[in-house]
């Protein structure tokens, strides 16, 4: 039943505004779709949704990804956007330069594992890119 549907994430801005403004400076993103409360974006087959919220994300877990083909280069273009990256030190996972490499991760998609880089948008929700290590 489900595993043949889309999925979508939403997630959650205190100010859809400032959040607008930081996944358009900082993301390049721009919505596909707007209404009250909400902004809908397209990126690759996938959408994600902006809406207005009075709560906040923990922001103790990813709560969305990209994957791409270079994280070095996408890490580099976000910086130079105005991104920052979170540095980890933790067992199992040690970021070098804002990116870590975690063996064995989804090893579905043909690979040893995944390169990651996490950073958080204006309403501190923990956004990650990554990369197949094949």
């Amino acid at each position: 039943m489900l595993q043949n549907s889309d999925v979508a994430a939403r997630i959650p801005a205190q100010d859809l505004a400032r959040a607008r403004s930081f996944y358009s400076s900082k993301l390049g993103l721009e919505p596909v779709e707007e209404r009250p409360g909400g902004l809908r974006y397209k990126c690759g087959n996938s959408y994600f949704v902006l809406f207005e919220s009075a709560g906040s994300a923990s922001g103790n877990h990813t709560q969305m990804a990209w994957e791409v083909d270079d994280i070095q280069a996408t890490v580099s273009e976000l910086r130079q956007l105005g991104v920052v990256f979170e540095e980890y030190d933790l067992p199992g996972l040690k970021t070098i330069n804002g990116i870590a490499e975690v063996q064995g991760n989804y090893p579905s998609k043909g690979g040893l594992g995944e390169k990651g880089a996490w950073f958080r948008d204006s309403e501190g929700n923990l956004l990650a890119i990554g990369q197949p290590i094949r």
